[in-house]
């Protein structure tokens, strides 16, 4: 199943310019979330990170794995639109900069979902190359209340 930005926008509540993925190219909810993300010259962030050498910086390649990997529990039933919030990152790894015209392939896998508490399992790869990597825990805006 894929997911075209409408989609994306119904499920979850990130907006331009913070919206850090494109499409969802497969998803099976509760179990794994794959997409990707363009990166035109024009990103906002490629201007100041830095202009002399333009890169995706580490944190906003975190928020793009979060963003797919929360695809996984948001389209479980009675889930879409709700908040999802990052409370711990883990062994988060960087393998390669991130330049304008990369494809961003995300690939994320839910490793656990309990009492509104997930465990995501997220890569990342442009050109079949490791770029990001890391273990994240997400929680359901339920959980916060």
């Amino acid at each position: 199943m894929e997911l075209h930005r409408e989609k994306i926008l119904f499920y979850q509540k990130n907006r331009d310019p913070f919206l850090m993925i494109d499409f969802v190219t497969d998803y099976q909810p509760g179990i794994f979330c794959n997409g990707y993300k363009l990166l035109k010259e024009d990103e906002w962030f490629f201007k100041v990170h830095w202009p002399q050498d333009p890169n995706m910086p580490g944190a906003l390649q975190i928020e793009a794995l979060t963003q797919m990997g929360a695809l996984n529990i948001l389209t479980l039933d009675g889930n879409a639109g709700k908040l999802v919030y990052v409370v711990a990152a883990d062994k988060v790894k960087y393998k390669k900069k991130i330049v304008p015209k990369d494809k961003l392939i995300i690939q994320t896998n839910l490793i656990s979902w309990k009492r509104n508490i997930g465990i995501l399992k997220a890569e990342s790869f442009v050109n079949d190359q490791p770029a990001c990597s890391g273990t994240f825990t997400l929680v359901l805006e339920d959980f916060l209340s």
